[in-house]
């Protein structure tokens, strides 16, 4: 088997962030309805913005995180590497993999574009290894 890389996708990570800015924007508009603001408006906005922020902040760290597949290990940055052997479970969560192991780490493989994919050939490679 050739090495398979889960390289992050940039729409994912957008979404994710869109996604977040939506819920907590809502939580803290509704906090200050609430606790009797006068402005309610501003906790949405608040959330957006910081949200954006963090966003832009943030990408450039989270798109250089590759995952790399090879015939008998899961190799990430920073040197993480994991067998495969050691590998007990696998499952999309939202658009990330999140992968467990026998002495219980767990690892997330962030802002995928097709995270099925990524399940399907990690579970593959672990049935050869």
């Amino acid at each position: 088997m050739a090495d398979v890389e889960f390289r992050p996708d940039a729409g994912r990570y957008w979404l994710n962030h869109l996604a977040m800015a939506v819920v907590l924007g809502a939580a803290a508009g509704i906090a200050l309805v609430v606790m009797g603001n006068p402005y309610p408006w501003t906790g949405p906005v608040a959330a957006a913005l910081a949200l954006g922020l963090r966003g832009l902040y943030l990408r450039s760290e989270a798109m250089a995180d590759v995952w790399r597949l090879t015939d008998n290990a899961l190799v990430g940055p920073g040197a993480r590497r994991v067998a495969l052997v050691d590998i007990t479970l696998v499952r999309k969560l939202m658009g990330h993999v999140q992968v467990v192991t026998k002495q219980g780490d767990k690892i997330l493989i962030r802002y995928l574009a097709d995270a099925p994919s990524a399940v399907a050939a990690i579970e593959a490679a672990r049935k050869r290894a």
